[in-house]
């Protein structure tokens, strides 16, 4: 599903991503972690189609977001760290602009609107203006957004901040049933106990390369010692630090 092949990209001088490549198959949960300031965000956004990378190739589902943009972000959505919603219109509004956006068809937009408001439990309030809307009811239906459109490959950037207890158990019951189903999960977040519990495989990027990729058996025969990915992640940034330090 995703496809990057030796990706570097550059603000002018400062390299933000250095030859990354990765292979994440239809399915997978993965989780992608990493420092602030390791490149994250940037590969997200050059995965989103939001930056093109300087050199290489990012594919979504077979096809390159620098010349097929349009067939890679009609299989892709994309929950960012902060939500967003037009404050003007109701929940249930913002849900049809979205159908409407992925030229869906007035019934499988009725119907998968229904639907993602059951899931997302936003009866309550899916008809007041967003501009009401705490947080966590922010997060829930931009959620509920994402999966209107049934997208091959969700992206979510911290999705579990600023959400309650159950909120964050059903929304993990939840990423482990969609890709049970066939959906590409990317989970990019500094939650590592729920990276640890829900990831298949998890990456590590650090000073824009990749570092360690694996499941958690590759990352304890990488970093050679037993112990939780939070051991297991300081270890493997620990050594990427030293090895880009000047000498």
């Amino acid at each position: 599903m995703i496809d990057i092949v030796e990706v570097t990209k550059q603000y002018g001088p400062k390299v933000a991503v250095k030859d990354l490549s990765l292979h994440v198959p239809t399915g997978e949960l993965f989780a992608f972690l990493g420092p602030n300031g390791a490149g994250k965000t940037t590969t997200i956004k050059m995965l989103c189609g939001l930056l093109f990378p300087t050199t290489g190739t990012v594919r979504v589902g077979g096809f390159d977001l620098k010349t097929q943009g349009d067939q890679a972000r009609a299989v892709i959505s994309y929950v960012p760290d902060q939500p967003f919603l037009y404050e003007k219109l109701s929940g249930r509004e913002f849900l049809q602009f979205t159908a409407d956006l992925y030229g869906m068809s007035p019934d499988r937009s009725r119907d998968k609107i229904a639907e993602v408001i059951e899931l997302f439990h936003l009866d309550d309030f899916v008809d007041d203006l967003t501009e009401r809307y705490s947080h966590g009811m922010r997060q829930r239906t931009v959620f509920a957004a994402a999966l209107v459109h049934e997208p091959k490959l969700l992206i979510a950037d911290e999705p579990t901040v600023g959400l309650d207890p159950k909120s964050i158990r059903e929304l993990k019951t939840l990423l482990r049933e969609l890709a049970a189903g066939g959906m590409t999960v990317f989970l990019s977040t500094h939650t590592l106990d729920i990276a640890q519990e829900l990831a298949d495989r998890i990456g590590i990027i650090d000073h824009g390369r990749l570092c360690g990729c694996g499941t958690m058996a590759d990352l304890r025969k990488q970093a050679a010692r037993d112990g939780s990915l939070e051991d297991l992640f300081l270890a493997i940034t620990e050594e990427a630090t030293t090895e880009t330090s000047p000498t």
